[in-house]
């Protein structure tokens, strides 16, 4: 066979991957066709048993708005809004949803970061919302705003990102630079986002989205009056100008994300992202609490565990033998955990430092002051969760600034399955940015040096000083003190802390939903019927019928707490 031969016969690696690609989203189209079919047949029969007990409904209605949870499959945060109001409409409180009828030029989930021109997948995602829709909705369509279009028109990224402008209804001048950019961190992956023609001209579609968002949701609050907004995330760009508009108008909002527990959701009055919670000061754990605890921590401990229906550990490997070696040849070891850059939590996260990257370098400096000491640098696992690939990542990160390269530092790939756990045993102190093993970490007894705000620093579990020089400072003592001692004061906090996530903050609706085989997703239990849906059957209904529906006193509760143990 001569050379030409050979070049036609070679392996087109580009084509084969392009052909695993459309095979395997065939297979999930396959998958997610067959789950909204046997959704769409659970929930008709289950809402239509609803209509036929509900109590007469009277006053205001409540209003959900799920703009940014999912397009063309049902996961749990769509799941929540629909049990929640099908649950509401059974005591006889009037629900309406503010539904999308392509009425953003570019929404969130129906981007494609790869084609930012592409248009989002309106038809497919009307016809799955009005299949699990079976309550009042107004439906809203895009109509784009010529000023505003021609405002942006010639802005580069910076004067795109401090954007304001009026509301024609309300004349509210709205930071719709500052409201989408979130959202656009997220769908594309980083934080550091490029003034390139792409980010801007998504950037652009977002801001007159979350203008007609705007202008569309101030005159359904005006036509409906709602007694109480419910969101998911509001973070994401339509559900933050619908958060922002509402409590304009005195009316209470509330934001809802995923649970700790499986299958769980957190409803908070504030924002879900930063996990607010109100801990009674005089709250211990007593023996059976602690027994749950601990039950818990063992299955964590050896990295059995998911978050959003997402397993992130198949397995847990121990410390080698060449680890230890290693190890052997420093006086101490300090593991550095970090975060997913992209992740909304980080808008609360960013207090200290500008972003956890800028932390990071301030983490390469300690690392090249200190050779007697061993860092270990572990990216999140979800960097490379497929389909949701970070863009701007830790592994990046250390090849470019040559970790790898410093004889006393080591990077674990979010691709390795090394205990976590051990490593914080054999540690000095850790370090942390907002990551919840911080938590975890002080639980043990391992002094933890925070870097950023996260939902346990309020609480007294870790050592979070006010500003970068302080934070070095710390960091300095710690590395130069013979031992840091465990606080038995931050120990005992992260107990009553994690617990109050788990286990009272964490509302289960497992008795209601399933996972799909594809991860993050769920279906209705076969057989669910309305008396499961009764705050008297259902410690989570009433928690969360407490929260929407019971007068507070003007004191709004940080967050819808179980009643009774489960």
């Amino acid at each position: 066979m001569n050379e030409v031969d050979n070049k036609q016969v070679k392996p087109n690696v580009r084509t084969y991957r392009r052909f695993l690609e459309i095979a395997r989203r065939i297979r999930e189209a396959t998958l997610v066709s067959g789950y909204e079919r046997v959704n769409s047949r659970r929930i008709a029969d289950l809402a239509r048993q609803v209509n036929e007990q509900a109590i007469q409904p009277k006053g205001r209605p409540v209003a959900f708005v799920k703009l940014s949870s999912g397009i063309l499959n049902l996961n749990l945060n769509n799941a929540f809004h629909l049990l929640t109001s099908l649950a509401l409409q059974l005591q006889g409180q009037p629900v309406v949803h503010f539904a999308c009828q392509a009425g953003m030029s570019r929404c969130v989930l129906g981007t494609d970061r790869n084609r930012p021109i592409k248009q989002p997948p309106c038809a497919a995602c009307q016809r799955h919302t009005r299949r699990m829709l079976h309550q009042p909705a107004h439906w809203f369509r895009y109509a784009e705003n010529p000023a505003l279009a021609a405002a942006v028109r010639d802005l580069g990224l910076p004067d795109l990102s401090t954007f304001r402008y009026p509301l024609e209804s309300t004349h509210d001048e709205l930071p719709l630079g500052q409201i989408v950019i979130p959202s656009l961190r997220w769908i594309l992956r980083c934080h550091n986002l490029e003034d390139n023609e792409p980010t801007r001209f998504l950037m652009r579609q977002y801001i007159l989205s979350a203008y007609n968002v705007a202008k569309e949701f101030a005159a359904f609050l005006e036509q409906t009056n709602p007694r109480m907004v419910v969101v998911f995330n509001g973070m994401f760009y339509p559900e933050a100008v619908a958060r922002r508009l509402a409590l304009a108008r005195g009316i209470p909002c509330i934001t809802h994300e995923v649970g700790l527990r499986p299958f769980s959701a957190f409803f908070t009055p504030g924002e879900a992202t930063a996990y607010p919670m109100d801990i009674p000061p005089d709250y211990e754990l007593d023996e059976a609490e602690n027994a749950r605890l601990d039950a818990y921590l063992e299955q964590r401990f050896r990295g059995n565990f998911s978050m959003a229906g997402i397993r992130f550990w198949p397995e847990m490997q121990g410390l080698d033998q060449a680890f230890v070696d290693k190890l052997a040849n420093f006086k101490q070891m300090v593991p550095v955990f970090t975060n997913v850059i992209f992740d909304t939590s980080q808008v609360h996260a960013n207090t200290i430092f500008p972003d956890m990257f800028a932390w990071l370098e301030h983490v390469l400096e300690l690392i090249r002051a200190h050779p007697e000491t061993f860092f270990v640098v572990r990216a999140h696992p979800d960097e490379t969760r497929p389909q949701k690939e970070s863009r701007e990542t830790v592994q990046a990160w250390a090849e470019h600034r040559g970790l790898k390269q410093l004889p006393n530092a080591m990077f674990i790939a979010p691709s390795e399955y090394i205990s976590s756990y051990e490593m914080i045993q054999r540690s000095k102190f850790v370090m942390v940015y907002n990551s919840s093993i911080g938590l975890e970490a002080s639980l043990m007894g391992s002094p933890v040096l925070c870097a950023g705000k996260s939902r346990y620093t309020p609480f007294n579990t870790v050592y979070l000083p006010l500003t970068a020089e302080a934070h070095r400072q710390q960091a300095e003592d710690f590395l130069a003190a013979e031992k840091v001692p465990p606080s038995p004061e931050f120990i005992g906090n992260a107990r009553r802390v994690l617990y109050y996530q788990l286990f009272r903050t964490s509302l289960p609706f497992d008795t209601s939903l399933e996972a799909q085989k594809l991860p993050g997703f769920v279906i209705f239990k076969a057989g669910l019927d309305w008396k499961q849906l009764l705050p008297e059957n259902s410690p989570t209904m009433q928690a969360i019928l407490d929260g929407l529906l019971e007068e507070t006193d003007g004191h709004d509760k940080s967050a819808f707490i179980l009643t009774k143990h489960l």
